[in-house]
């Protein structure tokens, strides 16, 4: 237990909650921790393994404060130096994590981990060059790591080398063939066939003992995906309901808190409380918001924007949120917010994602879809700023999102029931907003993209005040680095076949179609909201 590395004593207190914290059992760890940090509060080890038990059930600010202590009162403690590391990288702070990674690396600079983390960390920032040298370096001293193939694989597939990101992918399945999220991985590039060895070899996988949940999910998931290529319905969704099942139990998500966020968003964004903030906030109009459900459409909006010679694309950036719940009382707390404030949030977060950007080109993208949450905080902090509402037929849309397995968030994918009343609520909200702030959104259908590309792409290209260009046509030509799961879908030609995935499972979804109600029954048109 490396815990103790750094205090060189091990007293029968410390030495319990190290063990505690080794089998999980934190309820025990932490009060035997917090006693001997009152008795001794300058134990570094202490604090560190305090740190780790709050990053164990995601209080990462308050890990981060502990780090910062140990590493202030032990600067070679470079255990704990790695530890803030990872914190700020699960913080979505990359650039803190780097600079702390630059110190780790010079003081340990034999351990993979580091280099691994680093270049995940690279490409969080769209440094990929420099993580896939990192991932090489890393996988040249340590050729076994079946993770490290599979995060290279990741990085391989968002530059847009899909041949080197399936060869990653297999390498991490040689490795280690009960890993779940390599084969996810290959399934989710939506362009990879699994043939029958493929298929018995992750089920051969799933009958292995003592496989963990999160191999078991991503497998169901990759089967689901490989049934669903040969047309069979009904396996293929029991696989896909089986890996929500399992995922929903490690999820905390309420949908009665949403629901009840968007009717308190809906009472104080009124057309008065917005008309009197006017004019405020930072009228800076490089960004474009590209939001909305995901699956609906969003990556493809954002190549076609991408193309265009004046916008830059980036990928699905955290700052809105993170700017957003800054004030707890959010969003009633706004009411409180003087014009300055709101200038200096709008201010900051350009700053912020400035680190993202790698041209000088006019306007850029921050496509993060759960940014409909927040439409009417970014109209007041960036009351210039563009914004578009990616939409897809609800069956369509939220079928999607039930076989797509996330990295992270979206905690409302996972059970169909969930799916429906978060896509009602987006719809209520942006309805809202159509209301308070008429035009002030462009929305565009995912039906009209696919069936009327160039007159939506025209339309699309005018509410965002820019110039029609052929490219934006030919979007599938435009190479640059893409993040999402429609990665390889954005580099080919608009097919028609995602209008219609959704059918084949109909007789599977009516717990999907009850909770959307009139939404499902009244699209493209939205419910009329009450001023």
């Amino acid at each position: 237990m490396d815990w103790m590395a750094a205090s060189g004593r091990y007293p029968p207190r410390l030495i319990a909650a190290a063990l505690a914290l080794h089998d999980n059992r934190l309820g025990e760890a932490e009060p035997l921790l917090k006693a001997h940090l009152k008795d001794d509060p300058f134990d570094v080890a202490a604090i560190r393994m305090l740190a780790e038990l709050a990053g164990r059930i995601g209080r990462y600010r308050d890990a981060e404060t502990l780090l910062r202590r140990a590493v202030e009162l032990s600067p070679a403690f470079t255990a704990a130096r790695a530890n803030l590391a990872l914190v700020l990288y699960r913080l979505n702070r990359p650039a803190e994590a780097i600079a702390e990674l630059n110190v780790v690396a010079a003081e340990d600079p034999d351990n993979p981990g580091h280099a691994n983390l680093q270049a995940a960390a690279f490409g969080r920032i769209g440094q990929f060059d420099e993580a896939i040298a990192l991932y090489e370096r890393v996988l040249a001293d340590a050729p076994e790591q079946p993770r490290v193939w599979m995060s290279y694989g990741h990085m391989l597939k968002t530059v847009g080398r899909q041949a080197d990101g399936v060869a990653a992918y297999r390498r991490a399945i040689t490795l280690l063939p009960t890993l779940g999220e390599a084969w996810w991985s290959l399934a989710n590039l939506k362009t990879v066939t699994f043939a029958e060895d493929d298929i018995a070899a992750m089920q051969g996988a799933l009958e292995q003992p003592g496989i963990s949940d999160e191999d078991r999910f991503h497998l169901d998931f990759a089967l689901g995906k490989a049934f669903e290529d040969r047309r069979q319905a009904e396996r293929a969704f029991a696989h896909y309901a089986a890996g929500n099942t399992l995922r929903r139990k490690h999820i905390s998500y309420s949908a009665d808190e949403t629901e009840a966020f968007v009717d308190r968003s809906i009472a104080l964004f009124t057309q008065d409380f917005l008309a009197e903030r006017a004019g405020q906030g930072f009228a800076a109009p490089d960004p474009i918001f590209i939001l909305g459900m995901p699956r609906a459409g969003s990556t493809l909006i954002e190549q076609i924007l991408s193309s265009h010679s004046q916008v830059e694309g980036t990928s699905e950036l955290p700052d809105i949120p993170a700017l957003a719940r800054r004030d707890a009382a959010y969003p009633e707390g706004l009411a409180t917010w003087p014009a300055e404030r709101l200038r200096e949030t709008g201010e900051e977060y350009l700053q912020r994602t400035r680190i993202q950007r790698r041209t000088d080109r006019p306007f850029f993208i921050d496509k993060l879809p759960n940014n409909w949450a927040h439409v009417p905080f970014i109209h007041l902090i960036l009351p210039k700023a563009r914004i578009i509402d990616a939409r897809r037929h609800p069956l369509g849309c939220c079928f999607s999102n039930f076989k797509q397995h996330f990295a992270r968030g979206q905690g409302f994918s996972y059970a169909l029931g969930d799916m429906g009343r978060y896509y009602r609520d987006y719809v209520r909200l942006m309805s809202h907003v159509d209301a308070v702030l008429p035009g002030r959104v462009h929305r565009v259908l995912y039906e009209d993209m696919v069936e009327n590309t160039e007159a939506t792409v025209r339309a699309l290209l005018a509410a965002c005040g820019l110039p029609f260009e052929p490219a934006c046509l030919a979007f599938h030509q435009t190479a640059r680095a893409v993040r999402t799961a429609s990665s390889e879908q954005v580099r080919q030609p608009i097919f028609r076949q995602g209008t219609e995935a959704w059918k084949p499972f109909e007789p599977w979804l009516d717990p999907l179609k009850h909770a959307l109600g009139d939404v499902l029954e009244r699209y493209p048109v939205a419910p009329v909201t009450t001023l």
